[in-house]
C-alpha cells in the first residue's frame, strides 16, 4: 500500500520559513519524480515545484522561484520543500505527489502565513 505523508506545516509570520516533508512508503521512491502542489480556498491547484527521480533537476513556479527549494533524500524515502520569505499569498494546503506511470498523492498539510 502506497502512502505519502506530509508534515511540517503550520502558522508562520510573513518573512518566516517552514520546511515541509513528504515521507513515502510502499513504493521504490527513487524511481519516482516528485512534486509539491498547493491549493488555497477558492483557487485552482497550483504546481509549486518538481524534482526528478535522481534529484538532478528541479523546476519552480514563478511565484516561488528564489524563495522555495525542493529536495529529496532517496535513502530516507523522503522529499522536502524548504519555504523561505513566506508571504500571506503562500497560504494553502500543500500536497506532495510522486509520478512514474501512476500518480500518488499525500493528504496535505496546511500552511498559514499571517501576522
Amino acid at each position: 500500500q502506497v502512502q505519502l505523508v506530509e508534515s511540517g506545516g503550520g502558522l508562520v509570520q510573513p518573512g518566516g520559513s517552514l520546511r515541509l516533508s513528504c515521507a513515502a512508503s510502499g513504493l521504490t521512491f527513487r524511481w519516482y519524480a516528485m512534486s509539491w502542489y498547493r491549493q488555497a480556498p477558492g483557487k485552482e491547484r497550483e504546481l509549486v515545484a518538481t524534482i526528478t527521480s535522481g534529484g538532478d533537476s528541479t523546476n519552480y513556479a514563478d511565484s516561488v522561484k528564489g524563495r522555495f527549494i525542493i529536495s529529496r533524500d532517496n535513502g530516507k524515502n523522503t522529499g522536502y520543500l524548504q519555504m523561505n520569505s513566506l508571504k500571506p499569498e503562500d497560504t494553502a494546503v500543500y500536497r506532495c505527489n510522486v509520478y512514474r506511470s501512476t500518480y500518488y498523492w499525500g493528504q496535505g498539510t496546511q500552511v498559514t502565513v499571517s501576522s
